[in-house]
């Protein structure tokens, strides 16, 4: 590997995060050791940007992977495709992370297949391999190489969770919604939007998330106040805005959708 290869999956720019805990302390001993890492918390939470900030912090290359149910083993891991020249093996996301050195972020594992999950052990203990069982090849992973994976525990009444042989090779950060103040903050601050307006963003999410069990799977996340506090900075009616973002998305249920209308109403006449 080159180093352009390298550089191709830095984070170029710090991306915006606020410490809400003492997660970035905990984080940095955790990968001083090399120690796969579990993010657990809700969808929109600040997982990933918190996986990106830690990136740039530490200068290493990220490579992200959206898990999905349809995802194989083959997906992370690489197979042999025909080009024009012949047969040619392709690296996964998984293995190429693994012969850079770069951290490697499975997002919301739980959505892909537990067979495809369970190639990631040899890589969470003290081996720190990878087979390649159609290649003939056991990649030593590269000393700066690390494992973070993410989940929502809020899903597992679907029947969707992570097997404790999974579980129990990773240490844990527990992620959830900012304190009301910060939260505010975090949104002024990445839509440009003034205090007061963010407030009360932050005040409707905070109702529809007491609707959880509720009539709501999930409440609103800190992700969609940014997008209501994009479109408001962008000079978009505050009701209409929140409406496109905080509501709609939500749930198609009509009585909800009017319970969810009457909170926004309650801060944009």
């Amino acid at each position: 590997m080159t180093t352009q290869d390298v550089d191709q999956f830095k984070v170029k720019q710090e991306p915006f995060y606020k410490e809400t805990g003492n997660e970035v302390s905990l984080y940095e001993a955790a990968y001083g050791r090399r120690m796969p890492v579990m993010l657990k918390g809700p969808t929109g939470a600040g997982k990933s940007r918190f996986v990106e900030y830690m990136a740039w912090k530490l200068g290493r290359p990220l490579i992200t992977v959206a898990s999905n149910e349809d995802m194989t083993a083959s997906d992370l891991v690489g197979r042999f495709l025909l080009d024009k020249d012949g047969t040619k093996w392709h690296d996964g996301p998984l293995t190429r992370a693994a012969r850079i050195g770069a951290i490697c972020y499975l997002d919301e594992i739980v959505e892909a297949r537990q067979d495809t999950t369970v190639v990631i052990h040899p890589l969470t203990d003290h081996r720190r391999q990878l087979p390649l069982d159609k290649k003939g090849e056991l990649i030593e992973a590269h000393p700066d190489f690390q494992l973070v994976i993410s989940y929502n525990p809020g899903y597992q009444s679907l029947m969707k969770d992570l097997k404790q042989s999974t579980k129990q090779r990773f240490a844990a950060l527990d992620f959830d919604y900012p304190e009301g103040d910060l939260e505010a903050e975090i949104v002024a601050e990445e839509t440009g939007i003034d205090a007061e307006t963010a407030n009360k963003l932050v005040q409707i999410a905070h109702r529809t998330r007491n609707l959880k069990g509720h009539g709501l799977d999930e409440g609103i996340s800190t992700r969609l106040l940014v997008y209501a506090g994009q479109m408001i900075a962008d000079g978009v009616d505050p009701n209409a805005a929140c409406q496109m973002t905080l509501v709609t998305p939500l749930t198609d249920d009509p009585d909800m959708r009017q319970t969810l209308q009457a909170a926004v109403e309650t801060f944009f006449v």
